[in-house]
Formats: structure tokens, sequence, C-alpha cells
């Protein structure tokens, strides 16, 4: 005797290859994003500056991302200033040591003024499709003078 399911609401199937039993994951709930940096930056016009305040190019600003296939970076500016940003990311072997020396630039911009929103900025890395990178580097920069920029990053998986 074949096993049938209820296809519709008044239609019965046989289960086959071409017709498989409906599966639906019971009690499944979906994954919080983890929280990987908080910090507060003084922004200046040095080149290089990361969001650990760090000048030196090849220290990450975030390691271990592998799992995440986005990260949400989440910031406020104390006024309402234009900031600079450029985002860097690469791989690693299974030591964490960069698989080449440099960054893959996967973009940089400016968190222009706002009237409508002064403060307040967000940008999804990478903007779009998938990332999976080991390491980032996030750094902020601004034309002159200085603001601080709260910012939280979390990790997508």
């Amino acid at each position: 005797m074949p096993v049938r399911f209820l296809k519709n609401a008044s239609e019965l199937a046989d289960v086959s290859i071409e017709s498989p039993l409906p599966v639906r994951v019971a009690n499944a709930k979906p994954v919080s994003p983890d929280t990987l940096l908080i910090a507060t930056t003084t922004v200046t016009n040095d080149a290089n500056r990361d969001l650990l305040s760090s000048t030196s190019t090849e220290l990450p600003t975030l390691d271990g991302c592998m799992q995440y296939r986005k990260l949400v970076w989440l910031a406020h500016r104390a006024s309402n200033t234009a900031i600079n940003y450029t985002i860097r990311a690469r791989a690693t072997d299974l030591a964490g040591t960069p698989l080449g020396s440099g960054w893959q630039t996967l973009a940089s911009g400016t968190f222009a003024t706002d009237s409508a929103n002064p403060n307040w900025v967000r940008l999804d890395i990478p903007a779009t499709g998938d990332g999976y990178y080991d390491q980032y580097r996030i750094e902020v920069s601004v034309a002159s003078g200085t603001v601080a920029l709260t910012s939280k990053i979390v990790g997508v998986r």
C-alpha cells in the first residue's frame, strides 16, 4: 500500500521521488546576530586609522569572522560631520595567518552630513552578496578636525 499525504486541502498524493513527503522543521528558532565590536573612536584626519584607533595597516579591526555572511555596522557620530570610511577584507589559513600581504578593498565612501538624520549611520558589509572573510579592517577619517564615533558591529550568519 503506497504512502499518501494531503497535497492540497482536497488532493491526496502518493509519496515518490517526483512528489516527496513535505517536511517542515519544527521548533526552529532564528539565529540571532553576534555582537563583534563596540568601540568609541576619535576620528581624525590621520590616514589608515581603524575603529580600534590603530594605524598599523596590517592589523585587522575584526578577526575570526568566517562564519558570518554579513556584518552590520551601526554607528553614532557626536556631531553631523562627514566621515570617510574604507572597508577591507582578507582570508587567512587555519592558523589565522593571512594568505598574503595587503587587503581586498570591499567598499569606500562617506557618511555624509544629513539634516534629517544627523548622527546615526548604518552600513552592511558587504553591501551586496555574502562576505565570509576571516579578517576585516575598517578605516575612518575626517577632512579636518575630530569627531567621536561610537560603533557597534554585529555578525549575521
